[in-house]
């Protein structure tokens, strides 16, 4: 019967003692003069399936000349073997070669650096770290939109060209199709005359779908958006890079206490499925990439998170008796060190809310003091920030203000102050960075290994 390696993992019993044909490809190639092994994987599990094979069948030789990468078609019997690492094996009757790798296939093996495999992104899946990596990618973003499927919310697909300003237009990628190679058309003032591109405006590549998926929340009361964002940032960090994927929710009759229990039950809701569902993948991780990783997680999924006002954290940072990098400032926003010792101070995650207006969005709700905003950022241990999200301001002309305090351009986005205009509400929502949320989960350090091609300065191969 036709059978994926999965399958023997999850219900060995259905197949003892049958034959069974599976097709993938080899990882390992050992033989002797009358036997040999293959350890061969299909891509349905992380793990491999060892199989037997001896000089009965007429291509052995040609067999144990197998080259790793090699895919194959194997029938043979399933068989249960005592005492052995795996529970399981088969004997093969037949090896159908498929394809042949060459010799000088790059992932021989031995360890490689994650530097060398960014380097051959487009094989690195086919490595254990990376089977992993993307496993547990894959799930949890079949979580996260599990999670808010299973609690209301209408799914929003925001567009990816763009005239809004979000996040400041000097970190989106401007969209043209005008000839760059000649002369640009001018303005009388000496600008860049856009009449005549596509748009006959400026437009840019989307920096966050925020802006849009809040017209939808007054029609459908909750509703999300996760995608692609671009940010054309000259960053060379871990922790960033110029394409990356955002979930942003948006709820309309809910205040920043009620978004800070929303952004709690989904975090937890997230890494409970993953644990739930990669539970191999994740003890590779724990093993190799993070030693106490699923420590980690579970305590995380048992902890109640703090609450407190950009100023405790502040005044908690200045009694602390250490020297900072950064000394900490009310005005100023929080330093990765800072975070790092929020989270070991309070020993679990911390929500940071009531930020400096200064430092923050035009977008977010201005409290009653007129000095700070209603915004919040979640930190973690070991990883700071990971959520960030805000009360958004509901009144016009408060909105107005703001904007033209911070130069916000009104006229471009008179669409979004209309929403204050007709039947304005209290409404919330933030902004999860899927990378940063799976280096999390998986204990990764850099952004560039858990993005299949990571877009980053200098760097746009594949």
């Amino acid at each position: 019967m036709e059978c994926v390696i999965k399958d023997f993992f999850q219900n060995p019993e259905k197949y003892y003692s049958k034959d069974v044909t599976i097709s993938g490809w080899i990882r390992t190639v050992r033989d002797s003069k009358t036997f040999g092994f293959l350890e061969v994987n299909d891509g349905s599990y992380f793990k491999n399936v060892q199989v037997v094979f001896n000089n009965d069948l007429e291509n052995f030789e040609n067999i144990c000349k197998l080259t790793i990468a090699s895919s194959v078609e194997i029938t043979g019997e399933f068989v249960k073997t005592e005492n052995a690492k795996q529970a399981f094996e088969i004997h093969a009757k037949e090896v159908k070669i498929l394809g042949e790798a060459d010799p000088d296939y790059p992932l021989q093996k031995k360890r490689h650096s994650f530097e060398y495999l960014r380097t051959i992104a487009y094989l690195r899946p086919r490595t254990n770290t990376f089977s992993a990596i993307f496993r547990i990618r894959s799930v949890a973003a079949f979580a996260i939109h599990e999670y808010f499927q299973n609690n209301g919310y209408v799914y929003v697909h925001t567009p990816i060209i763009t005239c809004a300003d979000c996040e400041g237009s000097a970190e989106m990628f401007k969209l043209t199709t005008l000839d760059l190679k000649k002369e640009l058309p001018k303005t009388e003032d000496g600008q860049t005359d856009f009449s005549g591109d596509l748009f006959g405006k400026e437009t840019y590549i989307t920096g966050s779908g925020q802006l849009h998926v809040e017209t939808f929340a007054p029609a459908f009361r909750k509703v999300y958006t996760f995608g692609p964002t671009l940010r054309s940032e000259n960053s060379n960090t871990k922790t960033h890079a110029n394409e990356f994927w955002m979930i942003e929710p948006e709820i309309s009759f809910c205040d920043l206490e009620g978004l800070m229990n929303i952004e709690e039950d989904c975090l937890k809701y997230i890494v409970t499925k993953v644990l739930e569902r990669c539970p191999e993948e994740i003890d590779f991780c724990d093993q190799f990439i993070e030693k106490g990783l699923k420590d980690k997680l579970h305590k995380l999924i048992n902890s109640s998170f703090v609450r407190i006002d950009h100023k405790e954290a502040i005044d908690i940072l200045k009694k602390a008796d250490r020297e900072w990098e950064f000394k900490p400032e009310y005005g100023e926003d929080l330093a990765k060190e800072h975070e790092k010792y929020i989270t070991e101070y309070f020993n679990g995650p911390v929500f940071v809310k009531n930020w400096p207006k200064d430092i923050k969005s035009y977008y977010m709700k201005l409290n009653p003091d007129g000095k700070t905003v209603a915004a919040v950022d979640l930190e973690v241990p070991g990883a700071g920030e990971i959520m960030g999200g805000s009360q958004r301001e509901d009144d016009l002309e408060t909105l107005r203000k703001i904007m033209k305090e911070k130069g916000i351009n009104e006229d471009q986005l008179y669409w979004y102050m209309d929403l204050r205009r007709y039947g304005t509400n209290v409404h919330s929502g933030f902004g999860l960075g899927f990378e940063r949320l799976l280096m999390y989960l998986t204990g990764m350090e850099n952004i560039r290994d858990v993005i299949p091609f990571p877009r980053t300065p200098n760097n746009c191969d594949f």
